[in-house]
């Protein structure tokens, strides 16, 4: 059974750096391309990084030069880190799961709160 689990979220101050882990099991990891979305309060979902089974990266422009996507295929693990974080980036974060032929899997989300 596929599984995702979040961890690292929390309450932090804006500038400062919260670092994101998902820990993937149940699946194919050196198949699939992980990514982390992100969801505000009456804002639809929305795709903030993602790094392929090769390691290609893509991040959206919110983001560029602040967050970093990694991902470990022998601990089956990704990584965000967030650096110089914004009140606008408040949201729950989910750790999601893409491969072709599949459902996308999901983690539980973990909720990220940036004061200002």
């Amino acid at each position: 059974q596929a599984q995702l689990v979040e961890s690292g979220g929390g309450l932090v101050e804006s500038g400062g750096s919260l670092t994101l882990s998902c820990a993937a099991s149940g699946i194919i990891f050196v198949l699939t391309t992980m990514g982390w979305y992100r969801q505000a309060p009456g804002n639809e979902r929305e795709l903030v990084a993602s790094i392929n089974p090769s390691g290609s990266v893509y991040s959206a422009d919110s983001v560029k030069g602040r967050f970093t996507i990694s991902r470990d295929n022998a601990k089956k693990t990704i990584s965000l880190q967030m650096n110089s974080l914004k009140p606008e980036d408040t949201a729950v974060y989910y750790c999601s799961g893409k491969r072709r032929g599949f459902a996308d899997y999901w983690g539980q989300g973990t909720q990220v709160t940036v004061s200002s």
